[in-house]
Parts: structure tokens; C-alpha cells; sequence
């Protein structure tokens, strides 16, 4: 079931550090989906994976959006102040969850699924191996496949099973994982539209369904190609791309599929609002751009 009513986005970043040119395109192109739809756009802080939240990363971020000219509506929200919220919808996928014990070295032999992590082999299905104390919480795959249609990447399908494997909701750390957190927090907060990088669209049939067995509506999906450096690589904190600056913002534009006149970033988000037109953008996962 697609969701209906007024259009309500979000912009989430994890505070990992402060937001480099590849996030400034996500969160571009997410407030200007919503502006251009005239609907709310709302800030969400996944700080839920405490090791890797970096002090002072959160207020950071939110002076760049601030100097970007990205005003957001409404209160911002951060994840860690919502477990309530995950422990709920656990206990709601009761039946669908089994516990598992597995290390990640004993699955270091499992193929790869294709995001990168290991496809789960099912070891754990019947319960945990006798004296293997449980771990992490799993929730239960099959193959019939999930399909949706992406705005900018057309139609996605793909069979949960086959492709992941049964993923994780909660994991050995007793964190509550990525997947759970952002489908509570979507329907949690009336989000009826995703804009986000196209390193996100192989997350996106999980996070469905997860949807699905939550009965929570699904929002509308537009993955935008991630801005990649010359080996390819998806620009980030690992591949040392700088922090963003407002003088970023003609150049992420560009990289948009708009021509920004010059003038100062909220004149040109203004310009750029009343054009925006995802059909500009290509069908691909990555765009190399020069850093700089």
C-alpha cells in the first residue's frame, strides 16, 4: 500500500561526522523534492550506533544546513531518544524473529550478498546450536519477491532470501539495527516520501518488508546516484572527502541536473526549488565527480 495525503520528506544523517559534497546532494535533492511538492521536510539524526557518533558531529551538521540555506520544519528528532519505539515494533514481529548466535567469523564463508555483507545461510533458523548462547535477533526471509517502482531508478525487485538472507533487526551489541530503526521512524513521523542516495536502493526491499509486517503504508522512493570519486569509490569520511561548505551548493546543483544562476544559497535554492524535476537526473547508482 503506497501512502497517500500531503507530502512529508525527511533528511536523515548519522553524526558520524560533519556532512561532506555527497551528503549535501542527499539532502539537496530530499528538501528540494519537498519544497518543489510544497510539503513538509523534516531532520532526523541516526545516532542510534553510538561507537560511531563523533562528538559534536550532530551540532555540526546543523550549522551546515543552516549555512547551506536547508531550513528544516518542525523539531529535530534523533534516534537515540526513540527506543521505546524500536522495543515496540520488536515485539510486534514476535512470530517473524528468531534469535541467532552466529559470529561474523563463522559466516565469513557465506556469499556475499549484494550490498556487501554476508547472504545469512539460515544456521540458526531451528533455533541456536546447543552451549552457542543467542546474539543477535533475526527476522525471517522468504523468496517471493519485494517489488517497488523508484522515481529515478524505475522498477526494483528483488527476493529477500536469495539476495540477503534473514537480516538482522537487533543486533549482538543489543542495538537496534538500521533497518528497524528508519521503517519505525518513517511511519513514526508520517514520512510519505524517501529521497536519498542510490547506496541506500538495495536497503530499500528489507525496509518494505519490514513495512509490510509492521502495517505500516509504504512511502514513494527517488534514490539519486551517489556522487563517487575517480576509483568509483562513494564519497565519505572512509574515502577522506572533505566537509561541504555553502560554496558547495552551485556545484552540488549541477550535479542535480540544474544550472544555478549566481547569487547567494537561499536565492539559488529558491531558483532551484521551482525547477527541480527528477527526470533530469541519470538512472544510475554513482556519478564520479572531481573533488575540490
Amino acid at each position: 500500500m503506497a501512502t497517500a495525503g500531503p507530502y512529508v520528506g525527511r533528511f536523515a544523517p548519522s553524526p558520524t561526522g560533519a556532512l561532506h559534497f555527497g551528503s549535501l546532494v542527499a539532502a539537496l535533492a530530499s528538501w528540494l523534492d519537498a519544497r518543489r511538492a510544497g510539503g513538509a521536510w523534516l531532520l532526523r539524526m541516526e545516532d542510534l550506533d553510538r561507537p560511531r557518533v563523533m562528538p559534536g558531529a550532530a551540532d555540526a551538521i546543523l550549522r551546515q544546513l543552516e549555512a547551506f540555506g536547508l531550513a528544516w520544519d518542525g523539531p529535530v528528532v534523533y534516534q537515540s531518544a526513540r527506543l521505546q519505539l524500536y522495543e515496540a515494533a520488536i515485539r510486534k514481529l514476535d512470530v517473524h524473529a528468531y534469535p541467532c548466535s552466529c559470529t561474523r567469523r563463522e559466516l565469513e564463508d557465506s556469499a556475499l550478498a549484494i550490498d556487501g555483507s554476508r547472504i545469512y545461510p539460515g544456521t540458526c533458523r531451528n533455533g541456536p546450536a546447543p552451549g552457542k548462547p543467542p546474539r543477535a535477533l533475526r527476522l525471517r526471509t522468504d523468496d517471493g519477491p519485494i517489488r517497488f517502482i523508484d522515481r529515478v531508478q524505475g522498477e526494483i525487485s528483488q527476493a529477500l532470501q536469495s539476495a540477503v538472507g534473514d537480516f538482522v533487526v537487533r543486533r549482538a551489541d543489543g542495538l537496534y539495527a538500521y533497518q528497524l530503526a528508519v521503517v519505525v521512524d518513517d511511519a513514526a513521523q508520517g514520512v510519505t516520501d524517501v529521497v536519498r542516495g542510490a547506496d541506500l536502493l538495495d536497503s530499500t526491499p528489507r525496509q518494505i518488508y519490514l513495512q509490510r509486517l509492521l502495517g505500516y503504508a509504504s512511502p514513494r522512493y527517488l534514490h539519486v546516484p551517489v556522487a563517487a570519486n575517480a576509483a568509483g569509490e562513494k564519497l565519505s569520511k572512509q574515502t577522506h572527502a572533505r566537509d561541504a561548505v555553502a560554496q558547495d551548493v552551485p556545484r552540488a546543483l549541477r550535479f542535480l541536473g540544474l544550472d544555478p544562476p549566481a547569487g547567494p544559497p537561499r536565492e539559488i535554492l529558491a531558483w532551484a526549488a521551482q525547477r527541480w524535476d527528477p527526470i533530469r537526473l541519470p538512472r544510475a547508482r554513482a556519478v564520479v565527480v572531481a573533488e575540490g
